[in-house]
């Protein structure tokens, strides 16, 4: 055991005083924790999907299987909660359900098949949001491998009952298959483009995962569109090739920040003005982002200090699940409330000293050496005032 995951729901903070203690009875062991955002794995616990995946659990430790599997693979488990469960903001009651059912069964769709799925081991539930996959379709694939054991290539779906022709176009280059008889099934080319990514691969002298050789290759291409035409493909398919051979079955989400693990506790009563801490953005609101820092408290980052530049809304710079850095500008033990910053005090400071420099044309140094060492006049009345007018009488 490397990591435990401990949900953000009810005696989260009790939980977390137990497992630090824990840890610290363990040096050396490399053991962290993180916190997991819960929201919805209630809702699944008591669902029939649940049931069906684990029959011989109780509500709780659905949950518990739930929270784990989060950390694990976000993506396969959080398609089996209706995304208004999760919490998608502060008025989604207010909105036409039905609209916002089809928006947010869309965003997922785009999230399902952006990533793709793994066909030996995706549940109904994911598979269900793969661009031709019925639900009663991803029920057969399940049982298909169930019955016959792991898929060996993409053809192979072409057998599942109520799969047709048009079902496979649909579907079969968000499919992918590690380890079988067509290396080109671990990757996102779809059946269709096979031939003109083998003809790319003798071209090129390489093999799927020879990342540096395909890079170099793709380098030395002086004429994409004659090579497309060559390859029997158009000109962006032939880059989405090269890409994908690159990297068979990249998951974007690797580019993604790592979340926080953590090993020890932190306390309200321990957190400090000018304290700089990681944390995770868990709400976003009209009026600035919550931030889990790991204390039972989300501190806020008002909409002025999530960034130096000015912005209307704070979802122009942050969403949820990002993790960022923030500053402790001041805590509130007996309300409970945090005041962070996601702008550097000391970067900013500098940086409206360097404005002042820039616009004054000359620094005051420089405009002292031009009047023999002292500061430059200012004056102090308005030209045209009485003041003025009375204070340049002798001149």
């Amino acid at each position: 055991m490397t990591l435990i995951s401990i949900g953000n729901g009810t005696a989260s903070r009790e939980s977390e005083q137990v497992v630090a203690e824990l840890l610290k009875e363990m040096p050396g062991a490399g053991v962290h924790y993180v916190i997991t955002n819960e929201a919805g794995a209630s809702v699944y616990s008591a669902s029939k999907l649940a049931t069906e995946e684990f029959p011989n659990f109780d509500v709780g430790q659905r949950s518990a299987a739930s929270i784990a599997r989060r950390v694990q693979d976000p993506l396969s488990e959080l398609v089996k909660i209706d995304p208004k469960s999760i919490g998608v903001g502060q008025y989604q009651h207010d909105m036409d359900q039905k609209r916002l059912s089809g928006t947010l069964s869309g965003v997922v769709e785009d999230c399902v098949n952006g990533v793709g799925v793994d066909l030996n081991t995706a549940s109904a539930a994911l598979l269900t949001y793969i661009s031709g996959i019925s639900a009663s379709v991803a029920k057969n694939i399940v049982s298909y491998r169930e019955e016959h054991g792991k898929f060996e290539n993409r053809k192979d779906l072409l057998k599942v009952s109520k799969l047709g022709p048009k079902a496979f176009e649909q579907c079969a280059g968000f499919c992918r298959i590690n380890g079988g008889t067509e290396p080109l099934d671990a990757t996102g080319v779809h059946p269709e483009s096979y031939d003109a990514a083998r003809k790319l691969l003798s071209m090129s002298g390489c093999a799927v995962r020879e990342e540096e050789k395909i890079k170099a290759f793709e380098k030395g291409i002086t004429d994409k569109a004659a090579l497309a035409a060559e390859a029997g493909c158009g000109e962006i398919t032939l880059i989405d090739i090269l890409h994908e051979l690159e990297k068979p079955a990249r998951d974007p989400r690797e580019d993604m920040p790592k979340p926080v693990l953590r090993s020890d506790v932190l306390d309200i009563k321990d957190l400090k003005s000018g304290m700089k801490l990681k944390g995770t953005v868990r709400n976003v609101i009209d009026f600035g982002a919550f931030v889990d820092i790991g204390v039972h408290q989300d501190g806020l980052v008002h909409i002025s200090r999530i960034t130096d530049r000015f912005i209307k809304h704070p979802l122009e710079a942050v969403s949820v699940g990002d993790i960022v850095d923030v500053t402790v500008l001041e805590v509130d033990e007996a309300k409970g409330r945090i005041s962070l910053t996601m702008v550097d005090p000391e970067a900013k400071k500098k940086g409206r000293t360097d404005e002042r420099k820039a616009s004054s044309g000359r620094n005051p140094s420089e405009k002292a050496k031009k009047n023999g060492g002292k500061k430059p006049h200012r004056e102090k009345y308005a030209p045209g005032t009485i003041g003025y007018l009375l204070a340049h009488k002798n001149d």
